[in-house]
């Protein structure tokens, strides 16, 4: 009995652990990039040796691999859930789009977005590494053409919109906040982007008094 607690205590240990090093695995890479996610400079962040590193990541494409993963589960932790709270349809659909502008507002990650800096640097450039961002932004995007399609279905939207479309306005005014909250200025650039979607929604809502006027 004492053997399997002391078992337990060590898996416990060592789950907590890495859980530590791929959160600040996302959080460098949102910055640096995947390529710039060393072992090197992920020891020298937590304080921790290379060697230690090592014996958690046989290479450092497995590290990028399992960062993706850490960072989609950050993303439906703090982005898609908040979203599934709020009342199905057009509501739910801005609710995501809020929540997004919330995450990187926040400065729940230095660099701003995992994504987005993720998807410009292996955008062309073939491995597994590239195919699970081609996943992840594919299951993205149908996750948000999923509650646009919910939305149809409750007469919200009209039956003829064409939701993958939308799905894909949206994402990429999305993206758009990231780089131009850096460069235009936050204030100016989440207000014009929550615009944007809102006014976008009204445009096809048959009813756009279930949606916020500004």
């Amino acid at each position: 009995m004492e053997d399997e607690k002391r078992e337990d205590g060590r898996l416990l240990r060592g789950r907590r652990t890495r859980e530590a090093v791929l959160e600040a695995a996302v959080a460098l890479a949102s910055v640096h990039g995947l390529e710039g996610l060393t072992f090197g400079r992920l020891a020298e962040h937590l304080g921790a040796s290379k060697s230690g590193l090592f014996t958690h990541w046989k290479d450092k494409e497995q590290l990028q691999l399992d960062a993706i993963g850490w960072a989609r589960r950050q993303w439906t932790a703090q982005i898609m859930e908040p979203a599934l709270r709020a009342p199905a349809g057009l509501r739910r659909v801005f609710a995501l789009h809020e929540a997004r502008l919330a995450f990187y507002a926040n400065g729940v990650l230095p660099g701003g977005c995992f994504f987005l800096a993720a998807q410009t640097e292996f955008d062309d450039r073939p491995g597994p590494v590239r195919a699970r961002m081609v996943e992840s932004l594919h299951d993205w995007l149908a996750f948000i053409r999923s509650l646009l399609d919910e939305a149809v279905a409750l007469g919200e939207l009209p039956d003829h919109l064409d939701t993958g479309q939308l799905a894909y306005e949206i994402d990429a005014l999305g993206e758009s906040a990231v780089v131009h909250s850096r460069l235009v200025g936050p204030e100016v650039t989440y207000t014009r982007a929550r615009r944007a979607v809102l006014e976008r929604l009204r445009g096809q809502a048959t009813d756009p008094a279930v949606l916020p006027e500004d």
